[in-house]
């Protein structure tokens, strides 16, 4: 899997400071694309120390400004052959940001895009499983083409606007992912967990059983570049490793990575866990800062149901994963440690 065509091989990662994005960069690089990194100019470069990574500073907020440095681009180097667009809120301190960035943002993009003829090929957004809201929680039946999207979240509501804009336009080359939970070395999110599971500690939130599902990173760029590759285009897929794991088992498979031999066991009521949830969420907002525990994150702790139906994945790209969540948590629990961070 090579972009040997050096006429159609640029690619413009944006967020690619991030988690994900820099994990993708790395992918096309060693995939041979021409390589672009959107990062704003305040970024760390931190996971960004390959010379060959050539940097552009996007205003996504004016869709004008964005139109002159496409143009501008262009002019210089060619169109973007492909364009990932990774660029997001996760967490935030106003749940309206949420909408402004990643729909409104992601709106901007890719009219400034079409208007100034920059895509050559295909653009990429990386939505979420939350878009979808809350599944089966009855039978724990796996999310599935046909399911209706119903987000329950500010954040899920933001990616399925944007996904929902891509799908009006007629003819444009959108490809959209709604990845499950996505860990693996560089990412912050499971580490709390991680340390939790470090200090002795196996929580739960809620009694009733609870199914999740994973993806490492470094399957979600292969997936993604795999897609492009291939030349799918105007389809969405649901993104895991194709298997679930309850939060118990989970945290058994950290617990043996750390090599941690005893555990408490901690089961917190969600009537708990949604006030706590809410005092922390405006905690954080009286000063100024925002939070991964919050009301948004409590919905997403209360979901009892995360698996999704891959096939998909595997009929379009014959798609197996490198890692299954053992071996996947176990090098990042590796990389935690090697780094410090654990």
């Amino acid at each position: 899997m090579k972009a040997d065509n050096m006429e159609r091989n640029k690619v413009l990662i944006t967020g690619a400071s991030g988690f994900i994005g820099s994990t993708a960069v790395d992918k096309a690089l060693e995939l041979g694309y021409e390589v672009w990194a959107g990062i704003r100019t305040t970024s760390s470069h931190r996971y960004l120390q390959d010379e060959r990574i050539q940097f552009i500073d996007l205003y996504y907020g004016d869709k004008e400004k964005l139109k002159v440095q496409l143009r501008k681009f262009r002019d210089e180097h060619g169109r973007f052959d492909h364009v990932i667009h990774i660029a997001g809120l996760t967490k935030a301190l106003h749940k309206s940001d949420f909408d402004r960035v990643n729909y409104l943002y992601t709106r901007n993009l890719v009219e400034a895009l079409m208007e100034t003829d920059s895509l050559a090929d295909s653009f990429v957004l990386m939505s979420s499983l939350s878009a979808m809201g809350a599944g089966d929680e009855t039978g724990y039946t796996p999310f599935h083409a046909d399911h209706t999207p119903n987000p329950n979240t500010a954040y899920g509501r933001s990616k399925l606007k944007a996904e929902n804009y891509l799908k009006s336009l007629t003819g444009f080359p959108w490809l959209i992912l709604r990845p499950t939970g996505v860990y693996g070395p560089r990412d912050s999110d499971y580490l709390i967990l991680m340390k939790a599971v470090k200090n002795g500690l196996d929580v739960g939130a809620g009694f009733r059983k609870q199914v999740l599902s994973f993806i490492y990173s470094e399957d979600l760029v292969r997936i993604i570049f795999m897609l492009i590759e291939k030349g799918i285009r105007r389809k969405a897929y649901y993104v895991s490793d194709g298997d679930c794991y309850t939060d118990s088992e989970f945290n058994a498979i950290v617990q043996r990575a750390l090599y941690r031999k005893h555990m408490i066991r901690l089961k917190v009521p969600l009537f708990l866990v949604k006030p706590a949830a809410f005092i922390c969420e405006k905690g954080a907002s009286l000063l100024g800062k925002t939070t991964t525990f919050n009301t948004d994150k409590y919905r997403i702790m209360k979901q009892r149901n995360w698996a999704c139906d891959i096939d998909s994945l595997r009929s379009d790209i014959d798609f197996t994963p490198t890692y299954r969540l053992e071996e996947g948590v176990r090098k990042t629990v590796a990389w935690y440690l090697e780094q410090g961070w654990l």
